[in-house]
């Protein structure tokens, strides 16, 4: 795997190597000594996956406190702007941002460590987005930081016109309100 450190301390983007052949192909997508020698011990206690179409926006999502998740996310198939947005109150990088396009073509990955929102858009017809957790899901906790948050400037890979939206994300809090 390649593991290239974003400018934001913490998150990574993992290129893991793809084999194909006439068959297909053959990716290992973690190995969990590898991971923990790379980017330090994390316990993933659960794996998700969702379905969406083009134009959705998930997020920006996180949960406070004890119930903070670490994800590794990647794109089964696809093609979505993945951002994470640093929270850690005491960090130089407080409230930048790093956007990646992880696609079921490059098989990229990207690790968001506790601390940071996250959310995507999706770039084609429907994507399959996977990830791992090291956390389980608190409703009580979590928040929604908004997508458009002029403090932020988040420059998403796709015009605001063509978002599909839930209603918690279109009433995400401002940084400066959260």
């Amino acid at each position: 795997m390649n593991w290239v450190e974003t400018k934001i301390k913490g998150l990574w983007i993992i290129e893991p190597k793809v084999f194909p052949d006439a068959r297909g192909y053959f990716v290992e997508t973690y190995k969990k000594a590898e991971f923990d020698a790379k980017i330090g011990r994390t316990d993933f206690i659960q794996d998700n996956e969702s379905e969406s179409s083009f134009g959705v926006l998930r997020g920006l999502h996180y949960q406070e406190g004890d119930t903070a998740q670490a994800k590794l996310v990647r794109v089964v198939n696809g093609k979505v702007w993945d951002v994470a947005v640093d929270l850690r109150k005491n960090s130089p990088t407080f409230a930048q941002y790093v956007g990646v396009e992880l696609s079921g073509e490059n098989k990229r990955q990207f690790f968001i460590p506790r601390g940071f929102a996250h959310g995507f858009v999706v770039l084609s017809e429907t994507a399959a987005f996977a990830y791992k957790v090291d956390n389980v899901y608190s409703p009580t906790t979590e928040r929604t930081l908004n997508c458009m948050d002029p403090d932020l400037n988040i420059q998403w890979a796709l015009d605001s016109s063509k978002w599909v939206l839930s209603e918690k994300d279109k009433n995400g809090k401002s940084l400066s309100e959260l």
